[in-house]
């Protein structure tokens, strides 16, 4: 069993999977999504995560003309899971407090649209775009 959180504790959820694999994102959305070099996720199966309190506080963002989608609280703006498909959810790995010990990353996604200063030195294997697995 994993738990996360966002920063302000409003929204927390549980996870009852065996994590082990990180996907990292490297796309030109998810880094201005995040301010960063993209965004790290576990894949989780819908009904493997469960919201513990303040499903309330989280609120979801479209891009227009595209089916890309975040979810982010809307006190402290830090991501939280949202839906991936009808059958897995995108939980950010950043926000997993407890039960992760395990997690390592598998998988970098849409590698050939990284920043030219984001440099990958982990053992995940990098795909130029989506993860056909």
């Amino acid at each position: 069993m994993a738990r996360g959180e966002c920063n302000c504790g409003a929204a927390q959820f549980e996870i009852d999977a065996d994590l082990t694999d990180v996907f990292v994102c490297h796309c030109s959305i998810c880094r201005r999504s995040t301010g960063s070099n993209g965004i790290a996720v576990v894949v989780v199966p819908n009904d493997r995560l469960r919201w513990v309190k303040g499903q309330e506080h989280v609120t979801t963002w479209r891009k227009p003309d595209s089916e890309w989608q975040t979810w982010f609280c809307r006190t402290c703006g830090s991501p939280v899971p949202g839906e991936n498909n009808a059958a897995t959810m995108f939980a950010p790995a950043g926000c997993i407090v407890q039960g992760g010990d395990a997690l390592r990353v598998a998988h970098h996604v849409w590698v050939g649209s990284r920043a030219v200063w984001d440099e990958i030195g982990d053992a995940g294997k990098q795909h130029p775009e989506g993860f056909r697995g």
